[in-house]
Parts: C-alpha cells; sequence; structure tokens
C-alpha cells in the first residue's frame, strides 16, 4: 500500500482541546451539520494550538509570513447535530519540509469521534514567494516546546 508523505509523520505529543456548540446557523433542514463546517472547526482547532503553544496567526505575521493551506482532508464518520457540542482535538505533526501539518479529531458530546482530518500550510514571504526552508522563528518555536 502506498502511504501519502504526510502520513509517514509522527504526529508530535502536542496537542490541544477546544469545545464549540454546535450553533443552529452550521445545520441544515435536517438539523445535521452541514459538512463544510468541520473546516470551519478545524480553524478553531488550529487557533486555539497556535494560542496554546505560541505560533499563533499573529506571531506568524509578526515573522514576516503567512501560511496559506494548500491541502485539506475530513473523513465523516457520524453526523454532529444541532445543539451538540463539538470537541475538536489538535495535533502538530513534526516535519523537517517548510510546512505545517495538522491533523483533527472531533468528537461530540458522547466522546464518539465524528471526523478526522489534516490541514497542510506552507509559508509564503512578504512578497507572497513560497519559502522552501524553514524559517527561522519555526527553527526557534520548535526548540522552545522541545521538538528540536
Amino acid at each position: 500500500m502506498i502511504k501519502r508523505r504526510e502520513q509517514l509523520y509522527e504526529e508530535s505529543g502536542l496537542t490541544e482541546s477546544v469545545t464549540v456548540p454546535v450553533r443552529f446557523s452550521e445545520v441544515d433542514s435536517l438539523g445535521i451539520v452541514w459538512h463544510g463546517h468541520y473546516i470551519l472547526y478545524f480553524e478553531q482547532g488550529r487557533e486555539a494550538f497556535g494560542k496554546t503553544y505560541g505560533i499563533d496567526y499573529m506571531t506568524v505575521q509578526k515573522a514576516g509570513f503567512t501560511t496559506p493551506i494548500v491541502k485539506s482532508t475530513c473523513e465523516h464518520k457520524l453526523p454532529l447535530r444541532y445543539g451538540d457540542t463539538a470537541r475538536i482535538v489538535t495535533a502538530y505533526v513534526d516535519t523537517p519540509a517548510a510546512k505545517m501539518i495538522f491533523r483533527f479529531k472531533v468528537y461530540n458530546s458522547k466522546d464518539q469521534l465524528v471526523c478526522h482530518g489534516e490541514t497542510v500550510q506552507v509559508f509564503l514571504d512578504a512578497g507572497q514567494n513560497l519559502v522552501l526552508s524553514v524559517p527561522d522563528f519555526v527553527l526557534d518555536w520548535k526548540k522552545q516546546v522541545g521538538l528540536l
């Protein structure tokens, strides 16, 4: 079986969990969360992770970079419903490449896995050029959190 390159990388052990209510505006006429909102839950997970570990969007921006998502995957197992509570667990995947990989698990109020997925972000400099080596601020961050 051929595995994607990203799947070969192990999760670093750095995780963060955030709980959010499922809002009425996120569900369809059946009361089930519309599939596109799971990507927004992933975003909430990345934001919580960044704030906890000091690698939030403002830190990246102050260093002169942006990190657009170039790939996202999402696999649904069970539906979330209006009135439910979603718990998003975000794990950082350490890689030697100039990118950031996050894996997500979304659980419902019964602690059942309803969805899992992954995002891959690359670094762009202030001129919007793709950065091919890991930026110094990321190397410094990895040292601070014990990954280097």
